[in-house]
């Protein structure tokens, strides 16, 4: 009898503590995910800086942004290569 009331009357929802939870991480998220233009260039050009030790890109086409996911951040980067070289330079 408890059972079917407990279904009955149970509630669906999620504990506040869990809601709050949810909220903060998705504020987070959203904070991370908006960048400014400049710390975003600055990325990109340190990006290219090591990418153009071990290949040839074109500059020009060269996209770097910053996407937020379903529950993380991503860095989206599109480098179109010319060539690969053939040596490294050593570290």
């Amino acid at each position: 009898m408890f059972d079917l009331l407990g279904k009955v009357f149970r509630r669906d929802e999620a504990p506040s503590k869990e809601i709050a939870k949810e909220r903060l991480r998705l504020v987070l998220v959203h904070d991370r995910a908006t960048v400014s233009p400049q710390f975003l260039e600055t990325i990109k050009e340190e990006v290219i800086g090591v990418i153009t030790e071990y290949m040839e890109i074109d500059h020009t086409g060269v996209e770097v942004s910053i996407h937020s996911l379903d529950k993380s951040v991503a860095l989206v980067a599109s480098i179109p290569i010319k060539r690969m070289k053939r040596t490294a330079k050593a570290v």
